[in-house]
Parts: C-alpha cells; sequence; structure tokens
C-alpha cells in the first residue's frame, strides 16, 4: 500500500481518537460542565442561559458537522489499508499453497519410491503395514 499523506495521517489519528472513551469522556465533561455552570451560576454569570443552551447547540453542531467527515476519511483509509492487508495475506496464503503443494508432491514420489524398493526386496507391504507399532 502506499504511503499515506499527512492529511490522511492526521484524519486517521482523529478517527482513532475519536472513537475512544477519552474522547466520550471529555464531551461527557465539558456538556456537563458547560450546562452546569449556566444552570447553576448566579444569572450575571451564566453566558448561555438555561432551556436556550444556543451557544452550546451552535458549538456541539460545529464539532460533529467537522467531524463527520473526517471520520469517513479515516475509515475510508483504514478500510483501503485492511484490504492491502488481506490481499497480501491472501498472496501469502496463495504461495504457502504452492510449497505445501511441492512437499506434497516430493513425499508421494518418496513414498512411490519406498514402495518400488520394498518390493524389489520381496517384502510383503501388506504384511508391513498390518503389523502392530510399539
Amino acid at each position: 500500500m502506499d504511503a499515506i499523506g499527512r492529511w490522511d495521517s492526521l484524519a486517521v489519528w482523529i478517527t482513532e481518537g475519536v472513537g475512544t472513551l477519552s474522547f466520550f469522556l471529555v464531551i461527557l465533561v465539558w456538556t456537563l460542565i458547560w450546562l452546569g455552570w449556566n444552570f447553576l451560576a448566579p444569572r450575571s454569570l451564566q453566558f448561555d442561559p438555561p432551556m436556550g443552551f444556543v451557544f452550546w447547540l451552535f458549538i456541539s453542531n460545529v464539532i460533529q458537522i467537522l467531524l463527520m467527515p473526517l471520520i469517513m476519511v479515516g475509515q475510508n483509509i483504514q478500510g483501503r489499508h485492511a484490504e492491502a492487508r488481506a490481499e497480501h495475506d491472501l498472496q501469502i496464503n496463495v504461495k504457502a499453497e504452492q510449497e505445501i503443494e511441492v512437499i506434497l508432491h516430493h513425499l508421494e514420489r518418496q513414498n512411490d519410491l519406498l514402495i518400488a524398493m520394498l518390493q524389489k526386496l520381496g517384502v510383503n507391504l501388506q504384511e508391513v503395514l498390518n503389523q502392530p507399532r510399539g
């Protein structure tokens, strides 16, 4: 897979960061502090009065609007990376299968040679195969 650019790396970093419990807790604490301050502080110190919370809604929506496309970009990059990794794994598995096939053919050939040698020596193959192992 080609190396990803600086902006794509940033998108992946944000995607991975937003998908964490830490990010959720930051948003939760920020919301609780914001709403708590504007509910509990004296009226003169409230900057986003209760039941309106217009500024809080505006900031929350801006965060969502900016994060949604960034997360989608990051997920697309992660998806391309996963596809490239899967393709690489497939190539390795195909190569391993070919190597196993070669080994099996080699073992079959050795088996045929051993049988031919035993027959040339006059050994009854059925007797050898039916003997108890021990």
